[in-house]
């Protein structure tokens, strides 16, 4: 991953961190390690939470109903490629 990027994911993953008040670094979260379940243990209430902030930060909108939010939200990784693609600040 380009320096560009793995700076995009830190940023993503402290994002993360914060908007849930997790009890792990940043740094723990494996970037291609599932967001739900055993992975990092987020819900869909938390994934909605991640969704609005990432929408503010970046500028564009992640839908609810996209067909793609379980691969964009798969883990660390694949969302930090959707926002790299998309974001529009």
């Amino acid at each position: 991953m380009p320096d560009t990027n793995q700076e995009l994911q830190d940023e993503v993953a402290e994002l993360i961190v914060s908007t849930l008040n997790l009890d792990v670094s940043p740094e723990e979260i494996q970037p291609d390690a599932s967001l739900y379940g055993e992975g990092l243990g987020l819900d869909s209430i938390d994934i909605l939470e991640v969704a609005l902030v990432v929408s503010k930060r970046y500028g564009f909108q992640l839908r609810a109903d996209n067909a793609d939010n379980v691969s964009i939200f798969s883990s660390l990784a694949s969302l930090t490629r959707h926002i790299a693609a998309n974001r529009e600040k």
